[in-house]
C-alpha cells in the first residue's frame, strides 16, 4: 500500500501505559525527523502513574500521581519541539472517537488545502471493549489507518487495518480476531477500585516488542511511504516475530491511501 509522502498527518494514540509509553518517544522522533509534512499528535489516557507502573512502564518516581498522557506528551513533545496535545481521559464514546479521527481539513476546490489530512489511530489499550469501540468507528470512516497492539505476559499481536475511500483494504484486529468483539470485559471507567488494582500480567519485554512493531508500521507508512506488512504476531520469551506481508499488486493497480 502506497502512502502519501507529503500529506499532513494526525495521529491519535489511545493508551499511554505499557506499550504506549514505549511507543510515544519514537512517535515524536519520527515526526521530528520527517520534514516533508505537518504532524498533529494527540495522546489520550485517563490513568495516573502509580508506583507499580515503574516496574514495566516508561515512567520515573517524579511522575507518580500525574496523568500518564500528560507526562509523556509534555516530556517528548518538548524534547523534539513539537506542539504538545493530550487528553487526560479515557476515550470510550464512539461519537467522541469519531470526531477525533476525522480529518481536521480536506482538499476541496474552494480552499487552499493541497492534500487531505491523513489520520492514524493507534490503539494501545488493555481491554477488548475499547477495541470494539475502535472497530465500530473504523468501519464507519471514509479513510483511516488503525494500528492495534495487544499482548499478554509474553505474546501478542499488532494489526494494521486500513480503510480507503469507504472500503476496508486491510482487515483490522476485530476482523482478524473476532473474539475481541464478543468480550464481556469492562471499559476502564466501569472498573471498581478493586478491579483497577488487579493488572493483567505483562512483561516489559512484551511491551517493548509490541511498541517496536507499531513503530515499524509507522516508519514504513510515513518515512518509506509503503506498507509491507499487514500484521505481526510475536513471542518476547522466544524472541520471535512472525509477519504477514502484503502481497504486491501488479504495477499500475496500486492506489494511494485517501
Amino acid at each position: 500500500m502506497k502512502y502519501s509522502a507529503t500529506a499532513p498527518v494526525k495521529i491519535v494514540v489511545l493508551g499511554a501505559g505499557g506499550t504506549g509509553g514505549y511507543l510515544i518517544p519514537h512517535l515524536y522522533r519520527i515526526a521530528f525527523a520527517d520534514g516533508k509534512r505537518a504532524y498533529r499528535i494527540i495522546i489520550c489516557d485517563g490513568d495516573i502513574v502509580e508506583p507499580k507502573n515503574l516496574i514495566r512502564q516508561n515512567f520515573t518516581n517524579q511522575d507518580i500521581g500525574r496523568n500518564k498522557a500528560s507526562v509523556l506528551a509534555e516530556r517528548y513533545a518538548g524534547a523534539f519541539g513539537i506542539e504538545c496535545e493530550y487528553i487526560p481521559e479515557y476515550i470510550e464514546n464512539e461519537e467522541r472517537l469519531g470526531n477525533l479521527v476525522s480529518p481536521d481539513f480536506k482538499k476541496q476546490y474552494w480552499n487552499s488545502s493541497t492534500e487531505t489530512q491523513r489520520v492514524i489511530l493507534i490503539g494501545c489499550v488493555d481491554n477488548n471493549k475499547s477495541r470494539a469501540v475502535c472497530h465500530r468507528v473504523f468501519s464507519k470512516c471514509e479513510s483511516l489507518v488503525y494500528i492495534d497492539s495487544g499482548n499478554g505476559e509474553s505474546t501478542g499481536q499488532v494489526v494494521c487495518g486500513v480503510r480507503q475511500n469507504g472500503r476496508t483494504t486491510y482487515k483490522p484486529v476485530g476482523s482478524l480476531y473476532p473474539d475481541v468483539l464478543k468480550s464481556t470485559d469492562k471499559l476502564p471507567t466501569e472498573l471498581s477500585c478493586a478491579e483497577r488494582a488487579v493488572s493483567a500480567p505483562q512483561s516489559v519485554t512484551a511491551n517493548l516488542t509490541a511498541a517496536t512493531a507499531v513503530v515499524s508500521f509507522l516508519y514504513d507508512l510515513l518515512i518509506k511511504g509503503e506498507l509491507n506488512t499487514r500484521y505481526v504476531t510475536f513471542s518476547s520469551s522466544l524472541i520471535a516475530v512472525r509477519a504477514e506481508t502484503v502481497k504486491k499488486r501488479k504495477r499500475g493497480k496500486e492506489k494511494c491511501a485517501a
